[in-house]
């Protein structure tokens, strides 16, 4: 705990802008989140006292799956692909975009007070925002109209997107982030990925297409599968406090 506020402490300026980016994130869902409810006809609090219990619970699960990453032989040991987003995903359908935002944002700060951080947040933050690269959107298309199509199609935008903004943000931002805090050279870190990879020769673009697209895509694939597969026995479970008519409507249309 003392190794976390002097990290903080050490790091103000750069964990004051992580703030800032978790509040732009959070307001673009709850944006989202009351122009889909708006359309549907949904009035009352964005959050409940049930809700906000349901979403404590799903970000403690996600924080568990974080703990439990693995490397894939294709990538260098420092990617880790983890399962976290599935209970995330699952409670943004159930309870909105708003809600799936503060589930990446309550999932990295358990972690960060059980394991610390090791990146000076810059891993951490990564991993909020490429998170919510991938729940932000499926969350949000599902909200305008929960239907089983629209939630497979949302969960096909949300992995591609996660696919392509995770790839980018790699080359443009994470990767160099790295170099820099380790004070390794660039070079180096991309001679890992070769190393593992023969595919990931050539430059930083050969590295992120060959080593950090297809952990994404696996990532986004297998956790919209799995919840597609979960979601509709799960759902009255998780909005037992909900109208019985309204849970009847929703997964009528899940038919």
């Amino acid at each position: 705990m003392n190794e976390l506020f002097q990290n903080v402490a050490e790091n103000a300026m750069y964990v004051l802008s992580f703030f800032m980016i978790i509040m732009l994130v959070f307001i673009a869902a709850l944006l989202l989140e009351k122009a889909a409810g708006k359309k549907n006809g949904v009035t009352g609090p964005v959050f409940t006292t049930r809700k906000l219990a349901m979403i404590g619970m799903f970000s403690a699960i996600a924080m568990i799956l974080h703990l439990f990453d693995f490397p894939l032989p294709f990538a260098p040991g420092f990617y880790k692909l983890d399962f976290s987003e599935l209970p995330i995903l699952v409670g943004a359908f159930a309870f909105g975009p708003a809600a799936g935002v503060m589930m990446e944002f309550i999932k990295i700060l358990l972690k960060l007070f059980i394991k610390g951080t090791s990146t000076a947040f810059v891993g951490d933050l990564a991993n909020f925002v490429i998170g919510c690269s991938f729940i932000l959107p499926a969350s949000a298309i599902y909200a305008f109209h929960k239907s089983r199509k629209t939630a497979i199609a949302a969960c096909a935008v949300g992995t591609a997107i996660l696919t392509v903004f995770g790839t980018a943000f790699n080359a443009v931002y994470l990767l160099p982030a790295f170099s820099k805090l380790y004070g390794m050279p660039l070079e180096s870190l991309l001679e890992m990925g070769s190393a593992v990879n023969p595919l990931a020769e050539g430059g930083i673009i050969s590295f992120v297409v060959a080593c950090v697209a297809p952990l994404n895509l696996i990532k986004g694939a297998g956790v919209s599968l799995v919840t597609l597969l979960i979601y509709k026995p799960l759902s009255p479970i998780i909005k037992a406090g909900q109208d019985t008519a309204e849970i009847r409507r929703i997964e009528g249309r899940l038919q």
